[in-house]
């Protein structure tokens, strides 16, 4: 518990500047912590971290992360997408060259794992370049969340919610969790209302980004139960890996994006 303690105080002490400073801090700190969390599916996967595959994952899921300003100086038909399905063809090439050593298999799985990871670091910045009100907005829905649905889970819990993938987590944890998001973030939303949508509207969008943030989090349980490991890396003692940390906002963030915030 000491150990968790103190490596939350250093992580925020880290990285709530980087959030307000935003511009190159947060794309930094996006980049950075994508390409840790592809390591660590690389991991998972029992790849080299120093390899063919791993650097042109690595290369993939950055062309992903990086707002469009970084790859102005490129011809127009070089967008984002394109240069990521040159990473894709890569990956495949190396199936190739490798005589199968590295398969179509494993090369579906780390381009999934960029896709997944990289939208989500990508729609990091994107909400932070939308204001920093958002960005909180989003943050404080995981954490709500996640923390309302432990505490109420350890009081009131008693039906398993999914428990072949995370045996822990219970239905009645997950009910107030989001109930408990719903009503804080309302609050906060209050005092910093995102423009162009009512109360009502943001309490709707509210309940469905933390239900989303709850698959998020299921997602990387199931992850890890596959490959069965306890953490999805040990970057954060006490914590785990970087996916362990950011599983719910790789899905919340898109979703804002989708219902129009960002």
């Amino acid at each position: 518990m000491k150990q968790r303690v103190i490596t939350a105080v250093v992580a925020l002490i880290i990285f709530i500047p980087i959030i307000i400073l935003g511009g190159l801090w947060i794309d930094i700190a996006a980049l950075v912590l994508g390409i840790v969390a592809v390591s660590e599916i690389l991991v998972m996967k029992k790849r080299i971290l120093v390899s063919g595959e791993s650097i042109i994952a690595y290369l993939g899921v950055s062309a992903l992360i990086l707002p469009d300003s970084w790859t102005g100086f490129l011809p127009n038909n070089f967008n984002q997408t394109f240069i990521f399905f040159l990473f894709v063809l890569m990956l495949l090439l190396v199936t190739v060259l490798s005589r199968n050593l590295f398969t179509f298999d494993d090369a579906g799985v780390i381009v999934l794992g960029m896709l997944y990871i990289g939208m989500g670091f990508h729609y990091f910045i994107a909400a932070r370049a939308e204001s920093l009100p958002v960005l909180l907005y989003a943050l404080f829905i995981v954490w709500v969340t996640d923390s309302g649905a432990y505490i109420f889970g350890r009081l009131f819990g008693k039906r398993k919610l999914a428990p072949r993938i995370s045996p822990n987590k219970t239905w009645e944890g997950s009910i107030c969790g989001s109930i408990a998001a719903t009503i804080l973030c309302s609050t906060f939303i209050f005092f910093y209302p995102i423009p162009g949508y009512s109360m009502i509207e943001m309490i709707m969008i509210t309940i469905f980004l933390s239900i989303a943030g709850q698959f998020g989090d299921l997602i990387e349980s199931a992850l890890k139960r596959y490959y069965d490991v306890k953490d999805s890396g040990k970057i954060l003692p006490g914590h785990g890996g970087i996916l362990d940390r950011f599983d719910s906002l790789l899905l919340v963030l898109p979703m804002l994006h989708l219902v129009g915030i960002i």
